[in-house]
């Protein structure tokens, strides 16, 4: 399991704490020194089942810097897929890429279910 994070993000502290606290082994990896490639990011919106727009940091400030609120909907696929391959702090965080699935963003009730956790 790979576990997709900014490590002075608090919600990624957050849960890094619920993967330890239950158990769960996993590797980290931080998106601002490894950017995910557009070939990663194309695959992890596939088996995320989320729209596009949900990978997007919308609280970020580099989000707010590009006004990219106004300029998303006007953009291809390809165009966002770019735009979040050019820098990490773009993507929404933390991803959880387990087997079969891709969480974005921590919402604990997703990711017991995900993981199996009564």
């Amino acid at each position: 399991m790979v576990f997709v994070c900014y490590p002075k993000c608090t919600t990624c502290q957050k849960a890094r704490k619920w993967l330890e606290a239950n158990g769960i082994a996993f590797e980290e990896r931080h998106i601002k020194e490894k950017n995910p490639s557009i070939e990663e990011l194309k695959e992890w919106h596939k088996m995320s089942g989320l729209p596009l727009r949900k990978f997007f940091n919308t609280s970020g400030l580099l989000y707010k810097e590009l006004k990219l609120k106004d300029k998303l909907p006007a953009m291809s696929e390809d165009e966002q897929y770019n735009l979040l391959a050019s820098d990490g702090m773009i993507v929404k965080r933390p991803i959880l890429i387990g087997d079969g699935f891709v969480l974005v963003g921590f919402n604990e009730a997703d990711w017991k279910a995900a993981l199996g956790i009564e």
